[in-house]
Protein backbone atom coordinates (compact mmCIF):
# COMPACT_ATOMS: atom_id res chain seq x y z
CA UNK A 1 0.00 0.00 0.00
CA UNK A 2 1.23 3.51 -1.28
CA UNK A 3 1.70 6.02 1.83
CA UNK A 4 0.98 9.48 0.27
CA UNK A 5 2.47 12.44 2.03
CA UNK A 6 -0.39 15.67 1.95
CA UNK A 7 0.49 19.01 1.75
CA UNK A 8 -2.21 21.68 1.15
CA UNK A 9 -1.46 24.96 -0.12
CA UNK A 10 -2.98 27.80 1.50
CA UNK A 11 -1.61 31.89 0.70
CA UNK A 12 1.57 30.00 -0.45
CA UNK A 13 2.03 28.13 2.95
CA UNK A 14 1.69 24.39 4.04
CA UNK A 15 -1.48 24.21 6.17
CA UNK A 16 -4.00 21.72 7.63
CA UNK A 17 -7.02 22.23 8.16
CA UNK A 18 -10.08 20.85 10.24
CA UNK A 19 -12.65 19.13 8.94
CA UNK A 20 -12.65 21.14 5.53
CA UNK A 21 -12.90 24.64 7.59
CA UNK A 22 -11.00 27.41 6.11
CA UNK A 23 -11.46 28.87 9.38
CA UNK A 24 -9.82 26.37 11.03
CA UNK A 25 -6.36 26.42 9.68
CA UNK A 26 -2.82 25.84 10.99
CA UNK A 27 0.53 26.75 9.34
CA UNK A 28 2.92 23.83 9.45
CA UNK A 29 5.43 25.24 7.39
CA UNK A 30 6.19 28.50 5.22
CA UNK A 31 7.70 27.17 2.51
CA UNK A 32 6.01 23.82 0.92
CA UNK A 33 9.32 22.90 -1.38
CA UNK A 34 10.99 22.41 1.59
CA UNK A 35 8.07 19.97 3.21
CA UNK A 36 8.00 18.68 0.00
CA UNK A 37 11.80 17.60 -0.16
CA UNK A 38 11.03 16.25 3.41
CA UNK A 39 9.01 13.57 2.78
CA UNK A 40 10.74 12.63 -0.65
CA UNK A 41 13.61 12.61 1.42
CA UNK A 42 12.02 10.43 3.85
CA UNK A 43 11.15 7.65 1.05
CA UNK A 44 7.71 8.78 -0.29
CA UNK A 45 7.07 7.39 -3.40
CA UNK A 46 4.13 9.90 -4.09
CA UNK A 47 3.09 13.63 -3.09
CA UNK A 48 -0.54 14.78 -2.85
CA UNK A 49 -1.05 18.69 -2.79
CA UNK A 50 -4.23 20.17 -2.58
CA UNK A 51 -4.68 23.99 -3.57
CA UNK A 52 -7.07 25.15 -0.90
CA UNK A 53 -6.94 28.60 -2.65
CA UNK A 54 -7.88 27.21 -5.86
CA UNK A 55 -10.69 24.70 -4.69
CA UNK A 56 -12.54 28.08 -3.03
CA UNK A 57 -11.78 30.42 -6.07
CA UNK A 58 -12.83 27.82 -8.90
CA UNK A 59 -9.28 28.01 -10.56
CA UNK A 60 -5.45 27.10 -9.62
CA UNK A 61 -3.98 30.08 -7.81
CA UNK A 62 -0.45 28.38 -6.60
CA UNK A 63 0.10 26.98 -10.06
CA UNK A 64 4.42 28.72 -8.97
CA UNK A 65 4.03 26.95 -5.71
CA UNK A 66 3.35 23.81 -7.12
CA UNK A 67 5.49 23.85 -10.69
CA UNK A 68 8.00 24.39 -8.03
CA UNK A 69 7.66 21.74 -6.11
CA UNK A 70 7.44 19.26 -9.03
CA UNK A 71 10.80 20.68 -10.49
CA UNK A 72 12.00 20.04 -6.97
CA UNK A 73 11.64 16.27 -5.75
CA UNK A 74 12.24 13.15 -8.27
CA UNK A 75 8.62 11.48 -7.10
CA UNK A 76 5.43 12.44 -8.96
CA UNK A 77 2.95 14.50 -7.76
CA UNK A 78 -0.52 14.57 -8.22
CA UNK A 79 -2.60 17.98 -7.49
CA UNK A 80 -6.47 18.76 -7.18
CA UNK A 81 -8.11 22.05 -6.29
CA UNK A 82 -10.00 24.05 -8.63
CA UNK A 83 -9.68 21.93 -11.83
CA UNK A 84 -12.82 23.05 -13.31
CA UNK A 85 -11.91 23.22 -17.11
CA UNK A 86 -10.09 21.67 -19.69
CA UNK A 87 -7.79 24.44 -19.62
CA UNK A 88 -6.47 24.50 -16.24
CA UNK A 89 -6.24 20.64 -15.92
CA UNK A 90 -3.83 20.73 -19.38
CA UNK A 91 -2.09 23.58 -17.48
CA UNK A 92 -1.29 21.44 -14.64
CA UNK A 93 -0.04 18.33 -16.24
CA UNK A 94 1.66 20.51 -18.94
CA UNK A 95 3.97 21.62 -15.95
CA UNK A 96 4.91 17.99 -15.00
CA UNK A 97 2.31 16.94 -12.74
CA UNK A 98 1.68 13.19 -13.10
CA UNK A 99 -1.97 13.06 -12.21
CA UNK A 100 -4.78 16.09 -11.94
CA UNK A 101 -7.70 15.46 -9.35
CA UNK A 102 -10.83 16.30 -10.40
CA UNK A 103 -13.74 16.74 -7.32
CA UNK A 104 -16.50 20.01 -8.24
CA UNK A 105 -16.73 19.09 -12.11
CA UNK A 106 -17.30 15.31 -11.44
CA UNK A 107 -20.92 16.57 -9.78
CA UNK A 108 -21.25 19.39 -12.14
CA UNK A 109 -19.76 18.67 -15.15
CA UNK A 110 -19.58 14.72 -15.74
CA UNK A 111 -18.97 14.99 -19.09
CA UNK A 112 -15.92 17.05 -19.33
CA UNK A 113 -14.60 14.62 -17.06
CA UNK A 114 -15.11 11.80 -18.95
CA UNK A 115 -13.53 13.61 -21.89
CA UNK A 116 -10.75 14.58 -19.93
CA UNK A 117 -10.08 10.85 -18.94
CA UNK A 118 -9.73 9.99 -22.38
CA UNK A 119 -7.55 12.78 -23.41
CA UNK A 120 -5.00 12.24 -20.79
CA UNK A 121 -5.71 8.50 -20.04
CA UNK A 122 -4.34 7.51 -16.55
CA UNK A 123 -3.77 10.95 -15.78
CA UNK A 124 -7.59 12.20 -14.28
CA UNK A 125 -8.54 10.35 -10.67
CA UNK A 126 -11.52 11.51 -8.89
CA UNK A 127 -11.55 12.86 -5.66
CA UNK A 128 -15.02 12.11 -3.70
CA UNK A 129 -15.15 13.80 -0.77
CA UNK A 130 -18.11 13.16 1.67
CA UNK A 131 -20.63 14.09 4.62
CA UNK A 132 -22.55 11.53 5.75
CA UNK A 133 -22.28 9.76 2.35
CA UNK A 134 -22.85 12.65 0.34
CA UNK A 135 -20.34 14.63 -2.06
CA UNK A 136 -19.22 18.05 -0.96
CA UNK A 137 -17.93 20.37 -3.81
CA UNK A 138 -16.44 23.71 -3.93
CA UNK A 139 -13.36 23.34 -1.69
CA UNK A 140 -16.34 21.72 1.05
CA UNK A 141 -17.93 24.54 0.80
CA UNK A 142 -21.04 22.68 -0.26
CA UNK A 143 -22.54 19.53 0.14
CA UNK A 144 -24.64 18.34 -3.07
CA UNK A 145 -27.34 15.27 -3.20
CA UNK A 146 -24.91 12.90 -4.98
CA UNK A 147 -24.47 9.56 -3.17
CA UNK A 148 -20.51 8.87 -3.08
CA UNK A 149 -20.95 5.28 -4.25
CA UNK A 150 -23.19 6.32 -7.49
CA UNK A 151 -20.49 9.14 -8.36
CA UNK A 152 -18.04 6.46 -8.21
CA UNK A 153 -19.71 4.15 -10.39
CA UNK A 154 -20.00 6.82 -12.98
CA UNK A 155 -16.74 7.58 -13.21
CA UNK A 156 -15.40 4.24 -13.43
CA UNK A 157 -17.70 4.07 -16.36
CA UNK A 158 -16.08 7.44 -17.68
CA UNK A 159 -12.76 5.70 -17.21
CA UNK A 160 -10.82 7.52 -14.52
CA UNK A 161 -7.53 5.98 -12.97
CA UNK A 162 -8.63 5.50 -9.67
CA UNK A 163 -10.51 7.63 -6.63
CA UNK A 164 -9.56 9.26 -4.00
CA UNK A 165 -12.00 9.13 -0.84
CA UNK A 166 -11.99 11.43 2.05
CA UNK A 167 -14.50 11.57 4.81
CA UNK A 168 -14.59 15.07 5.57
CA UNK A 169 -15.36 14.84 9.32
CA UNK A 170 -12.43 12.84 9.99
CA UNK A 171 -9.86 14.97 7.54
CA UNK A 172 -7.50 16.66 9.91
CA UNK A 173 -9.36 15.19 13.07
CA UNK A 174 -6.33 12.32 14.18
CA UNK A 175 -9.43 9.71 14.88
CA UNK A 176 -8.91 7.50 12.31
CA UNK A 177 -10.31 6.50 8.97
CA UNK A 178 -13.56 5.70 7.76
CA UNK A 179 -12.83 1.90 7.60
CA UNK A 180 -16.65 1.27 7.17
CA UNK A 181 -17.52 3.89 4.24
CA UNK A 182 -14.10 2.49 2.15
CA UNK A 183 -15.14 -1.50 2.67
CA UNK A 184 -19.02 -0.02 1.26
CA UNK A 185 -17.29 1.62 -1.79
CA UNK A 186 -14.85 -0.84 -2.84
CA UNK A 187 -18.52 -2.75 -3.32
CA UNK A 188 -18.94 -0.65 -6.11
CA UNK A 189 -15.89 0.09 -8.26
CA UNK A 190 -13.16 -2.18 -9.37
CA UNK A 191 -10.45 0.44 -9.96
CA UNK A 192 -8.41 1.57 -7.22
CA UNK A 193 -9.39 4.11 -3.97
CA UNK A 194 -6.91 5.53 -1.96
CA UNK A 195 -8.06 6.71 1.15
CA UNK A 196 -7.95 9.83 2.86
CA UNK A 197 -8.69 11.56 6.28
CA UNK A 198 -8.14 10.59 9.82
CA UNK A 199 -5.13 8.77 10.09
CA UNK A 200 -3.83 9.43 13.22
CA UNK A 201 -1.09 6.44 13.71
CA UNK A 202 0.43 3.06 12.40
CA UNK A 203 -2.67 1.47 13.80
CA UNK A 204 -4.76 2.90 11.27
CA UNK A 205 -2.65 2.36 8.21
CA UNK A 206 -2.75 -1.37 9.27
CA UNK A 207 -6.56 -0.98 9.29
CA UNK A 208 -6.07 0.43 5.98
CA UNK A 209 -3.68 -2.27 5.04
CA UNK A 210 -6.29 -5.32 5.74
CA UNK A 211 -8.33 -3.89 2.84
CA UNK A 212 -5.93 -3.40 0.27
CA UNK A 213 -7.54 -6.84 -1.16
CA UNK A 214 -10.21 -5.30 -2.18
CA UNK A 215 -8.96 -2.50 -3.96
CA UNK A 216 -7.50 0.27 -1.19
CA UNK A 217 -4.60 0.43 -2.90
CA UNK A 218 -2.91 3.76 -1.43
CA UNK A 219 -3.39 6.39 1.86
CA UNK A 220 -2.69 9.82 2.27
CA UNK A 221 -1.50 11.30 5.33
CA UNK A 222 -1.62 14.62 6.23
CA UNK A 223 -1.66 16.10 9.78
CA UNK A 224 -0.56 13.02 11.60
CA UNK A 225 2.60 13.56 9.92
CA UNK A 226 3.57 16.96 10.80
CA UNK A 227 2.45 16.44 14.23
CA UNK A 228 4.66 13.31 14.50
CA UNK A 229 1.77 11.26 15.48
CA UNK A 230 3.10 9.42 12.14
CA UNK A 231 6.65 9.00 11.18
CA UNK A 232 7.06 8.33 7.22
CA UNK A 233 9.79 6.20 6.74
CA UNK A 234 8.66 4.04 9.46
CA UNK A 235 4.97 4.02 7.88
CA UNK A 236 6.22 2.74 4.15
CA UNK A 237 8.04 0.34 5.94
CA UNK A 238 5.30 -1.23 7.60
CA UNK A 239 2.79 -1.01 4.96
CA UNK A 240 4.65 -0.17 2.06
CA UNK A 241 4.65 -2.56 -1.44
CA UNK A 242 1.30 -4.08 0.26
CA UNK A 243 3.96 -5.96 2.76
CA UNK A 244 3.98 -5.96 6.92
CA UNK A 245 6.93 -5.90 7.51
CA UNK A 246 9.20 -5.99 10.49
CA UNK A 247 9.22 -2.84 12.77
CA UNK A 248 9.29 -2.27 15.85
CA UNK A 249 4.96 -2.43 16.30
CA UNK A 250 3.64 -3.66 19.33
CA UNK A 251 0.67 -4.23 17.55
CA UNK A 252 -1.63 -7.37 16.93
CA UNK A 253 -2.74 -7.46 13.34
CA UNK A 254 -4.97 -10.30 13.85
CA UNK A 255 -7.88 -7.55 14.79
CA UNK A 256 -7.55 -6.35 11.06
CA UNK A 257 -8.20 -9.19 9.54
Amino acid sequence: MEVIPAIDLLNGQCVRLYQGDYNQSEVFHEDPVVMAKQWADQGATRLHLVDLDGAKQGESVNLAVIEKIVKAIPIPVQVGGGLRDRKGVAQLLKLGVQRAILGTVAVEKPELVQDLAQEFPRQIIVGIDARQGKVATRGWLETSEVEASDLAQQMEKFGVGGIIYTDIHRDGTLIGPNIEALRELTNYVKIPVIASGGVSCLRDLLSLLALEAIGVTGVIVGRALYTGDVNLTEAILAVGNGRLQDVPLNLDTSTFA
